[in-house]
């Protein structure tokens, strides 16, 4: 890992560096940079290569600023009974862009995920979207400014059909008011207009076929998938998945997958929870890393696997350092008696001698 941005190229100036004036003019030289011009194989190269040249000459430093962000998170903290579960001093999500949210169990991502949708509320902190505060707005009211999720437990409901699923992320329908579902003529046309929607939705991610079955007897990977169809029936600008390839069979993750980049060539923001590095190398841009609810790390998918901080995090901070034949004793110790403890028994005291039994000197 580049110990400063020198090591991997210049890095754009941060906000702070600009004046406004500037800050403008570098924005708009990153949109409409080599990499927003260039002719795209089939017309779909273009948005992944702009998500790629806005964080390229990034350093590779927590908290860094992005040339767009569309999220930015600041002194976000969530302690449940004196547990810190979340503890972040800042973090910006590039527009545009796939950004991976990777950590061991227990890291914190899933409580960050809730607390950016407003299914969980902070401690202390802020967070924004596109400039505009998210703090003590209900779930259905960040929807509704474009920012959704999928959950990893699947929340479709089972009692309804496939397609009656997909007609309840459709946002503003009029037949909802008491009122206006009086008078049908105000509100068939866009009922239309929203089921045709779902249908091509459905049938892009194959489950077409399945529009009248009852969503409780899909597969677990059918279930991802309508409801990542569902998401899209609102017209998101910001996407959030939470491990959306677990409990997938490998004949639907590359589907998945598809989905996820096709997320990106059409202008959304992607935000993923993934355990998988394969797959956060193939669709990622950017990887954020957490551990015991603090950002750790920032970078591109090549630089997570030279981060020290990283591997500390998943294996152990002295994962690769051998024991001492004293320490070898002393944690041996520690489990037979642990063990003793269980079973009501006395435990069996360390040879003295184990020491020199092991150097062969008796």
């Amino acid at each position: 890992m580049p110990a400063d941005p020198s090591a991997h190229g210049a890095h754009a100036a941060r906000p702070e560096e600009l004046s406004t004036a500037q800050a403008a003019q570098a924005a708009q030289a990153t949109r409409s940079g080599p990499a927003a011009t260039a002719p795209a194989a089939g017309g779909r190269a273009a948005p992944q290569r702009l998500a790629q040249a806005a964080l390229r000459d990034l350093p590779w430093e927590v908290g860094v600023a992005k040339p767009d962000p569309a999220i930015v998170v600041d002194g976000v903290t969530r302690v449940f009974g004196g547990l810190t579960a979340v503890s972040v001093d800042h973090l910006e999500i590039q527009r545009g862009g796939i950004t991976g949210l990777i950590g061991p169990n227990g890291a914190g991502k899933t409580t960050l995920f809730n607390l950016m949708t407003g299914f969980d509320q902070p401690n202390t902190g802020t967070w924004s979207f596109d400039g505009r505060d998210l703090g003590k707005l209900a779930p259905h009211q960040v929807a509704r400014l474009g920012v959704v999720r999928t959950f990893q437990l699947t929340k479709a409901l089972s009692r309804l059909t496939v397609l009656q699923n997909m007609l309840l992320g459709a946002q503003g329908q009029r037949g909802e008011s008491f009122l206006r579902a009086l008078v049908p003529g105000g509100w068939r046309a866009q009922e239309r207009e929203n089921t045709e929607k779902a249908m091509d939705l459905l049938q892009r991610f194959k489950l077409d076929a399945k529009k009248d079955d009852f969503a409780g007897i899909l597969s677990g990977g059918q279930r991802k998938l309508l409801e990542m169809a569902r998401a899209l029936m609102s017209d998101p600008k910001v996407v959030m998945l939470d491990e959306p390839m677990a409990g997938v069979n490998p004949a639907l993750t590359q589907s998945l997958l598809g989905h996820v980049k096709d997320l990106r060539e059409e202008g959304m923001t992607v935000i993923f929870v993934e355990h998988d590095m394969d797959v956060v190398r193939d669709i990622s841009d950017w990887v954020v890393v957490m551990a015991a609810g603090k950002v750790i790390a920032e970078g591109p998918p090549e630089s997570v696997s030279q981060n020290q901080a990283v591997v500390d995090a998943y294996l152990g901070a002295h994962h690769d350092a051998p024991l001492t034949v004293q320490e070898e004793d002393r944690v041996l110790a520690e489990v037979e008696t642990e063990i003793a403890r269980e079973g009501h028994g006395a435990p069996r005291v360390p040879d003295a001698h184990r020491s020199d039994e092991k150097d062969g000197l008796v």
